[in-house]
């Protein structure tokens, strides 16, 4: 059998859980033994449409055998997951639910199937977290990723299921990166309701929102206000060891929490697929852990890691 290639589809580079995503990527080709090209979106739908397409479409001889893609917007590509698979190329969505891969998965022996983190854990653990930050309750200002994006919702979803009834969110959207979230704040703080409001904690749906509105907020000329912004606990998502979780360790975070990478994991199981003529499950889940672990959170100063 010919050297499996892969194409791994990502959304931004200005992402450290996507740039973890292409990591793991790398090193799962390697060692598998099989050679993957990662793209990057920029954030658009059309573009990875585009990219991915090109491939599809190429000389047969050309083709990769299979694609693993993490979908921009809110949609998990349907016209071009089943263009893939007519054209002979497995096809894997990452942290999506893809509704259609039932019906493709009639249609091929090839490996279809979705691998994502569970996001409705994830936003069940930051309520936690923010259980142990706030005992007593408090005002947090919550931002939230394109309010398309499943990972949004999902994370909002299993928020608001255990949320301590005291603690009250105010809710910002930003586009997953530190400068849209600096944007964001930035914009909040203009707004008289922003000004006046108490804040008590800061929560962002992934670390680089998180760290963005800390720079946003800590970038207020007033010195006591910044001295405010300051001592708040801030929290995100993604953990990955290089930015999230030496954040934590270094108290510009105060918790994280632990999305692994899944594009590595979808190169190995759709290369085992196709080398062992075995079937994948349609659908499969990586579980989130908290950074630091829950009984490690307080109200008072920062834990160790």
């Amino acid at each position: 059998m010919p050297r499996l290639r892969f194409i791994c589809s990502l959304i931004t580079k200005e992402n450290d859980y996507q740039m973890e995503q292409a990591a793991s990527a790398r090193i799962a080709a390697q060692n598998v033994g099989v050679d993957v090209e990662i793209c990057f979106a920029d954030g658009n739908a059309i573009t990875q449409s585009t990219q991915i397409l090109k491939h599809v479409q190429a000389q047969p001889e050309q083709r990769p055998s299979g694609i693993v893609v993490e979908p921009v917007g809110g949609t998990a590509l349907p016209q071009v997951a089943k263009a893939s698979v007519s054209a002979g190329i497995g096809w894997a969505v990452l942290n999506r639910d893809a509704e259609y891969l039932s019906d493709l998965r009639r249609t091929t022996k090839l490996p279809v199937f979705s691998l994502s983190t569970d996001h409705e854990a994830v936003g069940e653990i930051q309520a936690k977290q923010l259980g142990a930050l706030l005992p007593a309750g408090g005002h947090v200002l919550y931002i939230q990723g394109p309010s398309e994006n499943p990972a949004t919702k999902g994370r909002i979803l299993g928020m608001n299921r255990i949320l301590p009834p005291g603690i009250k969110l105010t809710t910002l959207r930003a586009q997953w990166t530190e400068e849209s979230a600096r944007r964001c704040i930035e914009s909040w703080l203009t707004l008289t309701s922003g000004k006046k409001n108490s804040v008590d904690a800061v929560v962002a749906q992934n670390d680089a929102m998180a760290v963005g509105a800390r720079k946003a907020l800590l970038g207020v000329p007033h010195p006591v206000e910044r001295e405010m912004w300051q001592s708040l606990p801030y929290t995100g998502v993604d953990g990955v060891p290089t930015t999230g979780q030496t954040w934590v360790r270094a108290g510009t975070l105060r918790a994280t929490v632990v999305t692994p990478a899944t594009a590595g994991e979808a190169i190995v199981m759709m290369a085992q697929s196709i080398t062992k003529n075995t079937m994948v499950p349609e659908r499969s889940f990586v579980s989130p852990t908290s950074y630091p672990p829950l009984e490690k959170i307080s109200a008072s100063a920062p834990q160790p890691a």
